[in-house]
């Protein structure tokens, strides 16, 4: 009897420190693996919306591998010259969604316009190259309406001498922005000159119907600020 309780305590024993080699063995396990880190490719500084990316304003950052997902970059060539869809923060993880190589560029139907003067009644002067915008037509007569419900991409926007609209590049003038909210908020405050051309992306349709609706000088376009456009068709949707 003695004897048989004896070994059952011993096979308890060793029941328990088995228990407590796999516990410790699990939680070493947890943390090597949390404390495995990739690296991916981020921005080292503020990259706006339709800019092309160069080498130089990329870098690598350590992530732990448990937070890694398939959406973001790791070789730095699928990053360089591609177009960023919308700002993109330094150090923010970039997800193959936020770039687009031909984002600027028409679509399949569409073909790139240069809105004439005459046609223009107004146009946000915060508007930048990539952005959508709203294009309402206002009237003489005093009727006004929103043109299309579609927003339509700009392709490009530009001063009196031709110049692109864009952030001065002055690094001084942003030194007092702390976080990317502000820079984006400062981004549209800012500019290296007033918009005197804007270019935009229409089917054939869409500049028919600009065409029709101002050639006789009696309607006018408004063409306000919109917002970022949105992921193109097929690229994923979700946020880092």
């Amino acid at each position: 009897m003695i004897s048989r309780r004896r070994m059952l305590l011993s096979l308890a024993a060793a029941l328990l420190a088995a228990l407590a080699v796999y516990g410790l063995y699990y939680v070493q396990l947890e943390r090597v693996q949390a404390e495995e880190r990739v690296s991916i490719i981020v921005p080292n500084r503020w990259i706006d919306a339709g800019q092309f990316i160069t080498s130089e304003q990329l870098a690598w950052m350590a992530i732990p591998v448990s937070i890694a997902t398939d959406d973001m970059i790791y070789n730095i060539e699928d990053v360089v010259g591609q177009e960023a869809v919308i700002p993109l923060g330094a150090e923010e993880p970039i997800l193959h969604w936020k770039l687009n190589k031909f984002s600027l560029h028409p679509g399949e139907q569409q073909a790139t316009f240069q809105i004439p003067k005459d046609y223009i009644k107004s146009i946000s002067n915060g508007i930048r190259a990539g952005d959508e915008v709203w294009i309402y037509i206002s009237s003489v007569e005093g009727d006004s309406e929103r043109l299309f419900q579609e927003g339509i991409i700009v392709a490009s926007v530009k001063t009196g001498s031709n110049n692109e609209v864009d952030v001065p590049d002055e690094a001084d003038k942003h030194a007092i922005i702390r976080g990317n909210a502000e820079q984006m908020y400062a981004s549209r405050r800012d500019a290296n000159g007033m918009i005197e051309h804007i270019n935009v992306n229409l089917t054939e349709q869409q500049w028919l119907e600009i065409d029709r609706r101002c050639s006789d000088g009696q309607s006018k376009l408004v063409i306000a600020y919109h917002s970022l456009p949105a992921p193109v068709k097929g690229q994923m949707m979700h946020e880092s």
